[in-house]
C-alpha cells in the first residue's frame, strides 16, 4: 500500500483527501441520530493474477440504494458515481492486499432526525484486519442473547443502517460481559434470527439449514453466496426455515458468517458443545469454497468478481 493506515487516502464528498481532513460536521443527523447507511465491501488481493478482486460490487451497491430508499434519504449518487469513488479511493491507496472497505450515505448539515439531507457519501478502505472478539478466534463459544432482534414492524432488519447496529451492540456486549465470545439473537416470536451483523447456518443430518429472511434476518450477500455454493458447487440440500433455540444445542455443525468474519464455526451454544467441539467437515468443505469464490477461483461462480486494476 502507499500510506500507513493512519495516512491512508478516504474519499469524502467527490474528493479523495487524507484520512485526518476526512472530517464530518458533530452536529450533523449521523453524527447524533445514526442517520446513515452503509456496505462492508470485501477485496480480495488473487497473487497470480495480480488483480485485486471486489467481491459482490453490484449486488453490494444495489443494496445500498434499497436502504437509502427504505431510510428516505435524498438520491444524491448514481451506483455509477458509487462505484467511481469505490475504484479511485482504491488506487490511490495502491492496495495489492486483501481490503475491507466501509461506503456510507450519511445526513450531513444541521438537520434533525427526520432530515433526508443533505447527503454526503465517504469511501474508507483499510487492509484487511481481524480486529473484534469473535474474529480472531478458530471457533466461537456462544449464548443465546436475552436481547430480542429488530423486526420489520419497529426498525427493519433490511435497512444496513448505523442505528440498527445498537441491537447489535447490546448482544455482544452483554455476551462478552457473560464470558462468550458472541451471541446468538431470537426474533419476537422466539425463533432463530441472526448473530451480532452475522447469519447463522447449521447442519442436521448432512442439510444446511438457515433462517429465513422473514425471521428478522438481513438480506445478507454473504448468506446468499454460501447458499449458492452449497448448492451449485457441493450439491448439498439447503433448507431456509425457522429454526428452534433448542436445535442449536443438537445441531451437528453450525457457523456465523458475513463479509468481515468470513466463515467461523460455532463451538457452543448456551454451553452446549456443537458437534464434536471443533469445525465440522460441511462448515470446513463451505469455507474453503467460500475462499475460492471470493478471490475469482471458482470457475462456476466467477461473475462475482470485479477487478479493481
Amino acid at each position: 500500500m502507499k500510506t500507513s493506515i493512519k495516512n491512508r487516502f478516504i474519499w469524502l464528498n467527490g474528493k479523495v483527501v487524507p484520512l485526518q481532513e476526512a472530517t464530518i460536521n458533530v452536529l450533523s443527523p449521523t453524527s447524533q441520530f445514526g442517520a446513515n447507511v452503509f456496505e462492508g465491501i470485501r477485496c480480495y488481493w488473487n497473487e497470480e493474477e495480480e488483480q485485486l478482486y471486489a467481491f459482490r460490487l453490484d449486488d453490494h451497491f444495489n443494496r445500498l440504494k434499497r436502504s437509502q430508499r427504505l431510510l428516505e434519504l435524498d438520491d444524491t449518487y448514481t451506483i455509477e458515481e458509487m462505484k467511481k469513488a469505490f475504484v479511485d479511493v482504491i488506487k490511490a491507496n495502491e492496495y495489492k492486499e486483501d481490503i475491507a472497505v466501509r461506503q456510507t450515505l450519511f445526513v450531513d448539515g444541521f438537520g434533525t432526525w427526520h432530515s433526508s439531507g443533505p447527503v454526503g457519501m465517504f469511501v474508507a478502505p483499510i487492509p484487511k484486519a481481524k480486529t473484534n472478539p469473535e474474529y480472531n478466534k478458530k471457533g466461537l463459544n456462544c449464548c443465546v442473547s436475552s436481547w430480542q432482534r429488530i423486526n420489520d414492524n419497529s426498525m427493519s432488519p433490511r435497512i444496513k443502517c448505523g442505528a440498527n447496529y445498537i441491537n447489535s451492540r447490546m448482544a455482544q456486549r452483554e455476551a462478552v460481559k457473560n464470558g462468550y465470545d458472541t451471541t446468538i439473537i431470537l426474533n419476537k416470536d422466539g425463533k432463530v434470527s441472526e448473530g451480532p451483523g452475522s447469519c447463522l447456518f447449521i447442519v442436521r443430518d448432512g442439510k444446511l439449514v438457515t433462517p429465513q429472511i422473514t425471521d428478522s434476518v438481513l438480506e445478507s450477500i454473504t448468506r446468499d453466496t454460501i447458499i449458492q455454493i452449497a448448492r451449485d458447487v457441493l450439491k448439498l440440500e439447503v433448507e431456509e426455515r425457522s429454526v428452534d433455540r433448542t436445535e442449536l444445542y443438537m445441531c451437528d455443525e453450525a457457523f456465523l458468517c458475513g463479509s468481515a468474519m468470513e466463515i467461523t464455526p460455532v463451538f457452543s451454544v448456551d454451553r452446549y458443545q456443537v458437534g464434536n467441539g471443533e469445525c465440522g467437515e460441511i462448515t470446513s468443505e463451505l469455507h474453503v469454497e467460500y475462499l475460492k469464490t471470493v478471490t475469482g477461483k471458482q470457475p462456476k461462480l466467477d461473475n462475482w468478481s470485479t477487478g479493481i486494476y
